[in-house]
């Protein structure tokens, strides 16, 4: 097997403030192979989007990463200086931001700015960066192209800027997309049309694609493996298969189950009980045991290790214990 595209090891995040240092990412390993798609998930506050962030070296100050390597096509980006990251950025990496009204500069045009990222990497004129421009937004199928590249990001709905946001993360054909909650806001058509454009994307040019979301149902259905992030670090990675047939983790297993079920009418939504915990005041143990039906004292004394467990690995040392009522199953299946 070849070396994974994107390979992280041992990354930590944190962010030096006067009440302390928050640790918001700790000891994060993952990888990610060509024309695969990895789904990062968890509740809001767990560390998805910092980690995302950090993936382009665009972790804002005061915040710190540090890590044994963030490895893009073999090269450590943790080692790169900045003028070295900013020649990667875009070209090799690139992001579709989770809100696209402020991912776009809203006094230049929707077609300028697409031609921005390529004059910026490429040894181009302006026609031809403004012909490649223009032949990205037909790829994304945005509607009368042509018109629309001098158009305002203002004058475009929520998921034509989206679009517009894809064919900037596309323009230079990078080797990973790191796609932030991609269809947030957006109706489920436009949901489902974004979805496949990326999928497309994918199998025509071999991206690796980071996915990070909310909606299960989203991942059940576009990504090839899911890694589970609470507190900060990775509880459960597995197949995405495998996990949604048997989720191992007690954390994991909440979250499927909180999942709505077809049919089930105005039925009560299962739900996790408590709140994910202060980075200030972290609890000793597993951060998941105050909220843990299956939490045992052993539980509150040390943080679990990640251990091998079907084709991944799961953080807890009771795990697999506990099945997921056959319901919650034909939810994800649905």
């Amino acid at each position: 097997m070849s070396d994974p595209v994107l390979a992280v090891e041992r990354l930590n995040i944190s962010f030096h403030t006067r009440r302390g240092v928050l640790r918001a990412v700790r000891d994060l390993s993952f990888h990610v192979e060509r024309g695969e798609t990895l789904a990062i998930v968890g509740e809001s506050g767990c560390g998805k989007s910092i980690t995302a962030l950090s993936l382009l070296g665009l972790v804002p100050e005061p915040g710190r990463v540090e890590g044994d390597a963030v490895r893009l096509e073999g090269r450590n980006l943790l080692a790169l200086p900045e003028a070295k990251l900013r020649r990667l950025r875009g070209a090799r990496i690139a992001m579709i931001f989770q809100e696209p009204m402020t991912a776009l500069n809203p006094v230049l045009t929707v077609g300028e700015q697409i031609m921005e990222a390529i004059l910026e990497h490429e040894k181009v004129s302006r026609a031809a960066a403004r012909d490649r421009a223009l032949a990205l937004l037909e790829r994304v199928r945005i509607p009368d192209a042509k018109r629309r590249f001098s158009d305002y990001p203002h004058r475009l709905s929520g998921g034509m800027r989206q679009r517009v946001v894809i064919a900037m993360a596309l323009a230079l054909s990078p080797a990973v997309l790191v796609a932030d909650e991609p269809t947030t806001a957006l109706d489920v058509t436009i949901q489902a049309q974004i979805l496949e454009l990326i999928d497309e994307l994918k199998r025509e040019n071999g991206t690796a694609v980071v996915l990070i979301t909310h909606d299960l149902g989203v991942v059940a259905e576009h990504s090839d493996r899911v890694l589970v992030m609470y507190a900060g670090r990775k509880v459960e990675a597995r197949a995405t298969a495998d996990l949604f047939a048997r989720p191992l983790h007690p954390y994991t297993r909440g979250l499927i189950a909180a999942r709505p079920q077809p049919g089930g009418g105005r039925a009560r939504l299962a739900e996790i009980p408590g709140t994910v915990p202060s980075l200030f005041a972290m609890p000793a143990g597993c951060a998941f045991a105050p909220r843990c039906a299956v939490a045992e004292p052993a539980c509150g004394v040390a943080v679990p290790p990640l251990m091998p467990a079907e084709d991944g690995a799961v953080a807890c040392i009771r795990a697999g214990e506990i099945h997921v009522p056959e319901p919650a199953r034909e939810a994800l299946r649905a």
